[in-house]
């Protein structure tokens, strides 16, 4: 059996298939990739622009952070009902750093009493760590009334971490 030229080479139909095919892949694979990456990177908004913003984001889902004000948390056990105010501190980390540090920021947030608020209500049990100059990452949305309604509450105490890392150094 001689073998033919078309036998050998795939007819150019063929390749046009499997080039359009292979596109169509790439570009299944890209656009999966660039949809959650943008699902998983939600952008923080801090007090002030949250205020900015006005009532263009009430019920939209968002991420806000703030300082927890301790003097403001209520908690109804039997209900599982949380409330407290947050402080405005800025999301730029080289402010931060140049305000001496996220506990330092975080403790200036909450005494001085200009810094723009936002009152929190959340249904759930109370986070161990939700505590005074805490910091707060929020997600939920904002209602009517102003009051940010949170499903999610992601807390970072950073005096209690800063105390404990001497004397991890010292221990070991």
């Amino acid at each position: 059996m001689a073998l033919t030229e078309s036998s050998v080479k795939p007819a150019p139909r063929n390749r046009a298939k499997f080039f359009i095919g292979g596109l169509l892949i790439i570009a299944a694979i890209v656009y999966l990739i660039f949809t959650s990456t943008q699902a998983s990177a939600q952008y923080f908004l801090t007090v002030d622009e949250l205020n900015q913003k006005g009532v263009d984001v009430n019920g939209r889902e968002i991420r806000v952070s703030g300082a927890v004000i301790g003097d403001t948390i209520q908690y109804d056990a039997q209900n599982l009902k949380l409330t407290f105010e947050v402080a405005h501190v800025p999301g730029d980390n080289a402010v931060i750093e140049a305000q001496g540090g996220l506990a330092e920021v975080l403790h200036q947030a909450v005494i001085d009493p200009t810094r723009s608020r936002i009152k929190v209500e959340y249904n759930g049990v109370m986070p161990d760590l939700l505590r005074n100059e805490a910091q707060a990452i929020m997600t939920g949305r904002m209602n009517e009334n102003g009051v940010f309604v949170a499903q999610e509450l992601l807390l970072k105490c950073p005096t209690k971490y800063e105390e404990a890392v001497p004397e991890q150094a010292e221990g070991g």
